[in-house]
């Protein structure tokens, strides 16, 4: 069993961390309390040909492997989670699903654009009434003459407001259940496009998160993504590879969370002595140490089986749950570790608690992903993990 990353995904890592601490960590601050989305950090990430980090180089990819992606996602997250989650979102949900159910000539029209960083993508799935249940989706797509027209309403669509393609689940067929929904990329300057209000939320401050409105909208018959009727099963697929992703973010603040604790730890005295000689901090140490080391090998495992082309489902869920639960552990005792002032906004890690939040939720919360190990584990003939 090899536990050692080949030297280009040590590579890789190296490079995103240095840049990723060098330019994006000392802004971080600065954008979670503004809000705005970090163009520039996506500015350099395509400066870097990352954008495109898993996709071949035909399509302006780096022609790297899941493996690289995950370690990208997790140097990001140690330095800034909204932009780990904007990039996440970017490349496994929005370029993904070009890349792995588009024609060649959809391919090249848009997969280039997003793997270059000419173009950003987003990733239309959720609606106001529908989350863990996305077979109940209500947005339509009406085939008329050579265009097919959408009207329905996205909620919590990351990067929605920014993104210059939306890949969107829509039903094509009332009387079909989940063989009538169906994929299409939508270009945001169609007509009857817009993007309504944008999310207030409790952490990832930096990382929009809109509501787009389709009203009438209309797109070319030919941005039908892959058959009509399958877009169900697409997008079960793109979430199975997105969960790894997140659960890669998760590590990322778990991490930084860890270090900037075991930072504090050896500083802050009381009593006469450093707060790491006492044996309470010392367990918060070693438990947020060994879950996140657990953590990373559920994390690395899923993404190698998906690169093997091995089945990864139980695994990815394994991972994202996983990671998303220890890094929220190792978040909240770095908080009680710096005491009052990890309460304070001066310091990082009351922010790495608020953005790990969204891991246990965003891509199937952690009682969807039970669901989704469990109904594996026992062996039962339908799996519904709706994500």
């Amino acid at each position: 069993m090899d536990f050692e990353l080949t030297p280009e995904q040590k590579l890789i890592r190296d490079l995103v961390w240095e840049v990723a601490q060098a330019e994006f960590a000392p802004r971080a601050h600065e954008v979670d309390e503004t809000g705005r989305f970090p163009q520039e950090n996506f500015a350099k990430l395509a400066e870097l040909n990352l954008l495109g980090l898993p996709w071949p180089e035909e399509y302006g990819g780096a022609g790297a492997d899941t493996v690289s992606l995950i370690l990208a996602v997790e140097e990001i997250a140690k330095a800034c989670g909204s932009t780990a989650l904007s990039y996440a979102a970017h490349v496994s949900l929005a370029s993904a699903p070009i890349y792995n159910f588009g024609s060649e000539e959809q391919k090249r029209k848009y997969l280039v654009p997003l793997a270059t960083g000419k173009w950003l993508g987003a990733f239309g799935l959720t609606e106001p009434h529908s989350g863990s249940d996305a077979a109940a989706l209500r947005t339509t797509a009406r085939l008329k003459g050579e265009e097919w027209v959408l009207n329905g309403r996205k909620a919590w669509t990351t990067n929605g407001s920014v993104a210059q393609v939306v890949v969107l689940a829509a039903r094509t067929r009332e009387d079909k259940g989940e063989e009538g929904i169906s994929n299409f990329i939508v270009e945001t300057n169609s007509p009857g496009f817009k993007s309504g209000k944008e999310e207030l939320k409790m952490g990832l401050h930096g990382s929009v998160t809109s509501e787009l409105i389709f009203d009438d909208c209309h797109i070319p018959q030919q941005n039908l993504l892959g058959e009509e009727g399958k877009g169900f099963k697409q997008f079960l697929k793109i979430l199975d590879g997105g969960r790894i992703g997140i659960g890669a973010m998760a590590l990322g603040l778990g991490h930084a969370a860890l270090e900037a604790a075991k930072a504090y730890a050896k500083e802050r005295t009381a009593f006469g002595r450093p707060i790491a000689q006492f044996q309470a901090i010392q367990t918060m140490i070693a438990n947020a140490a060994t879950e996140l080391s657990a953590a990373r090998l559920l994390v690395y495992q899923a993404a190698w089986r998906k690169d093997k082309g091995l089945p990864y489902r139980t695994e990815a869920a394994m991972a994202k749950l996983f990671a998303s639960e220890a890094a929220e552990r190792a978040c909240r005792d770095a908080i009680q570790i710096f005491g009052g002032y990890g309460y304070s906004r001066e310091f990082p890690v009351e922010r790495y608690y608020r953005d790990n939040r969204l891991t246990t939720i965003g891509e199937g919360t952690s009682e969807i992903q039970r669901i989704v190990i469990a109904r594996q584990v026992l062996g039962l003939a339908k799996i519904v993990d709706r994500g």
